[in-house]
């Protein structure tokens, strides 16, 4: 083999790496880009829902009354006119993070003689878990309707 064609096989494997580095690179980010998004509208979620459900509970004076209220909240947002036995369970686990939260509205930041306020954080981060586990997604997925669009009627 020539020197010159040794030279053109090395630019030609050089060519060759750098278009699979470029390559791996960009599938890299793709997969770190779609990571960031997924955690941005999780975080989004899980704020406007907390949110939501503070304002629900903010005006309820018992505990069995903001449970309600979470139910209330969660069957709206996601659309539950009707109930089933996962439904069911995935409501009674959310009044959890409703009764923490109604708790936390009134508790001091400092551990009063009763131990430390109540924590929605936890509560919230529990319920998270609870659905990861049972059913092997993130809870934030049940936000993704799809909404056909509807033909605009003008009568």
């Amino acid at each position: 083999m020539s020197l010159l064609a040794v030279f053109l096989a090395d630019l030609d494997a050089a060519r060759s790496a750098a278009d699979a580095a470029e390559t791996r690179f960009r599938a890299e980010a793709a997969a770190r880009i779609e990571a960031l998004a997924t955690a941005r509208a999780y975080a989004y979620r899980r704020a406007d829902l907390m949110a939501g459900l503070a304002e629900a509970t903010q005006e309820v004076d018992s505990a069995e009354l903001a449970a309600a209220a979470g139910h209330a909240l969660l069957r709206t947002r996601l659309g539950w006119d009707e109930d089933s036995p996962a439904r069911s369970e995935v409501l009674t686990r959310f009044a959890d993070v409703a009764l923490a939260l109604f708790a936390a509205r009134a508790a001091s930041p400092d551990a009063g003689p009763d131990g430390p306020p109540p924590d929605p954080a936890a509560a919230l981060a529990a319920f998270e878990e609870w659905y990861l586990s049972t059913r092997e997604t993130p809870f934030w997925h049940l936000f993704d309707h799809y909404l056909p669009e509807t033909a605009l009627v003008d009568f």
